[in-house]
């Protein structure tokens, strides 16, 4: 394996992110008052002027929708992300950052560069194309876009309080039938070309292609609960959910230790997430029955735990859709940088649904979001998973 200069560790939304905010404050600076005439504040006329009729491209002609189109957002959830990273955007010296008019960029002007880039997945010369700027300017706004809302926009991932997990088994339950659930788990791959210096096989997966890892935990609306990234995809998923910050909060009773139901005398089920066959049978974690010759009680159980497993697949559909930079492959990323990419999509995700935004019909994947990828199956099965696992299987039969 060729030796890597410098690893970053693993992106574990379970633990705190790393806190930047000291550091970053130190080396701010005032802002200096500047000309709303030398600021490009007409952003948006200019980029619809150039964008509207792409030749080959279907682009809404309602304006309200086509700006949904270009940056997933509608122009009030836009705003609010601007508001997130504006403290940081304009406390840096802007020079540099001009258009081709020499006129410096505002902050919406940044925003939408980045959100571009990221929904896209476009070549940064191609966004800078669509905005009048260069390639490097749409590299350094990217950047700083990303590192302000990694920071700004904590709050809109972390684990629910009990009132807030009361609520999402109540509608697991009354959706899906399945009760006691607070979750669904699943993968997905970012596929990447690397340089022949760093291609180990340690991120080489099961399908030939050079990737790393995200792992997400989602409530009944499709909200990033919990997630990791950063561990190379030639891992298993069941090595990759060991590893992570969500098994140990799990196996320590920080988290899924809430309330206990009861389903008859004698079998009482706690807080669980359910997923898919990679995944080990655990006392917190439900997987379904095997499928070589299952009962009919079984079948109907492993029926209604898709119906909840499928509420991640759609997910990261809608995730990989939104934000197709992570869908396409990546050509020699950053690896130290690439997690904090992931996490900031999986924020602008739960941001769009936390503003009660929604997606148009064309934004999420067609197919699975892991297309090309079979799941492993995982043997390893706790007796007390099990266990819970049967009295599930029994009260749906009921």
């Amino acid at each position: 394996m060729a030796p890597v200069k410098k690893k970053k560790k693993p992106l574990d939304k379970a633990k705190n992110l790393a806190k930047k905010s000291k550091k970053k404050d130190k080396k701010r600076v005032n802002a200096v008052p500047l000309d709303p005439e030398a600021i490009d504040c007409d952003w948006w006329d200019t980029f619809w002027l150039r964008n509207s009729s792409l030749s080959g491209v279907s682009i809404p002609l309602d304006e309200d929708d086509a700006f949904k189109h270009f940056f997933r957002a509608s122009k009030t959830t836009f705003s609010y992300i601007c508001s997130l990273v504006r403290e940081d955007l304009i406390s840096r010296p802007p020079s540099g950052l001009i258009n081709i008019e020499g006129r410096l960029l505002s902050v919406e002007k940044q925003v939408a560069i980045a959100l571009r880039r990221l929904a896209s997945g476009d070549s940064q010369v191609s966004v800078g194309a669509a905005f009048g700027v260069g390639q490097s300017t749409v590299s350094q706004v990217t950047w700083r876009f990303i590192e302000a809302l990694e920071e700004r926009a904590k709050h809109h991932l972390r684990w629910p309080d009990s009132d807030r997990i009361e609520e999402i088994k109540s509608k697991f339950e009354e959706m899906y039938g399945l009760p006691n659930c607070c979750g669904a788990i699943d993968t997905t791959h970012i596929i990447m070309t690397l340089p022949a210096v760093q291609a180990s096989d340690d991120w080489c997966d099961q399908e030939k292609n050079y990737s790393m890892f995200l792992q997400g935990v989602f409530d009944h609306e499709m909200r990033f609960l919990n997630m990791v990234t950063g561990w190379p995809g030639g891992m298993t998923v069941s090595k990759l959910l060991k590893f992570s910050g969500f098994f140990k909060l799990c196996e320590n009773g920080q988290i899924l230790d809430g309330n206990a139901k009861t389903l008859c005398e004698g079998a009482e089920i706690r807080e669980y997430v359910v997923g898919g066959i990679s995944y080990p049978l655990l006392p917190w974690l439900i997987t379904p029955h095997d499928s070589n010759d299952p009962s009919d009680s079984m079948m109907a159980f492993n029926d209604r735990h898709e119906k909840v497993r499928s509420v991640a697949t759609t997910a990261f559909q809608q995730l990989k859709g939104s934000w197709r930079i992570l869908s396409k492959v990546m050509w020699r990323p950053d690896r130290r940088k690439l997690p904090s990419i992931i996490l900031v999509c999986c924020l602008l995700h739960n941001i769009i649904i936390d503003c009660g935004d929604y997606l148009q019909d064309d934004v999420p994947l067609s197919g699975h979001h892991d297309s090309g990828y079979a799941d492993r199956y995982c043997k390893q099965s706790e007796p007390l998973g099990s266990e819970l696992r049967g009295y599930l299987t029994e009260y749906l039969l009921r």
